[in-house]
């Protein structure tokens, strides 16, 4: 029997720099993708699969995120008095409950992997799930889910892959594919930005984790790597070496809301899944000449 993944950890500590002036004072996972902010999607996809703890890692300046979770009872009273029930239930459907969330600070932007090991009192021995928040996807199932499904076969440590072409592999983190089915199949190696002709496969990692406990120990340990910052891909293979990694070649479609072209792209294909909005933004795209390219995404 394999340990029950309960607690998801989200690193919201980053600067935001691609998305300057914008991200100047408002944290870059507040940024809205129609009129969600990006961390409530992975919030979401979290709780989906199952997830009852959530654990942001944040920074200077993004007290926001955790006022976000919280209730504004102003807010609240004002949308009950004018009958606006709806939005009160969602609001509220979109917190977790109370006592589940969690905030510690990461001081200094050391990377990725200094990030998770902030999290470490609060995770304690326990299995955890890690979601980067840049990253959006867009499904039938949360991609979360799909691990959770691979890891109670599995165990052991879950990553999130997907296929890009052979000649983009060097910006990105590559797998090794051995045995097993695209919902679960043996990892058999990383490496980190690849030259193509050096990758093991056009498999990339994704922004989704599901990793044991002592990736911790590792962490307190791992030297700087690339940019001087400490690596999660550096500690996940040294683990590798005593716990096994599997890999999901996840259904669905992912954005990477950290570009400026991803995350205008994210913003078209939900907007055009929206039956409260989809006609009116055809209407409005039409207007600009883009109406037959729309109607193709739509379908």
């Amino acid at each position: 029997m394999v340990k029950r993944v309960k607690t998801a950890v989200f690193p919201v500590a980053g600067l935001g720099t691609r998305f300057l002036p914008a991200t100047k004072a408002m944290p870059k996972e507040m940024l809205t993708v129609v009129d969600r902010p990006l961390i409530q999607y992975a919030v979401d996809e979290a709780k989906e699969a199952g997830i009852t703890h959530f654990v942001f890692v944040t920074g200077r300046n993004k007290g926001v995120i955790e006022d976000h979770f919280d209730r504004q009872f102003e807010l609240e009273t004002t949308l009950e008095t004018r009958g606006k029930l709806k939005a009160l239930e969602e609001l509220r459907q979109d917190l977790p409950s109370a006592g589940r969330t969690s905030f510690t600070r990461q001081q200094e932007p050391l990377g990725l992997g200094h990030a998770v090991w902030c999290a470490r009192d609060i995770v304690g021995d326990e299995p955890f799930a890690l979601l980067l928040p840049d990253m959006l996807f867009k499904g039938r199932r949360g991609v979360l889910k799909q691990m959770i499904e691979a890891y109670e076969t599995t165990g052991g440590n879950v990553i999130a892959v997907e296929e890009v072409p052979h000649q983009e592999v060097s910006s990105y983190g590559v797998v090794g594919r051995g045995a097993g089915t695209d919902g679960g199949f043996a990892i058999t190696e990383m490496v980190e930005k690849p030259k193509p002709q050096d990758a093991p496969s056009n498999l990339i990692i994704s922004g989704r984790y599901i990793l044991q406990p002592e990736i911790f120990s590792l962490l307190a340990d791992q030297p700087r790597g690339a940019g001087g910052e400490i690596q999660l891909t550096d500690a996940m293979q040294t683990l590798m070496k005593s716990q096994p990694f599997a890999g999901v070649k996840y259904e669905g479609q992912s954005f990477d809301c950290g570009s400026k072209v991803g995350f205008l792209a994210a913003n078209v294909a939900y907007a055009l899944d929206r039956d409260d909005i989809a006609e009116d933004f055809l209407a409005a795209l039409s207007k600009l000449g883009l109406i037959d390219g729309m109607k193709v995404a739509a379908e």
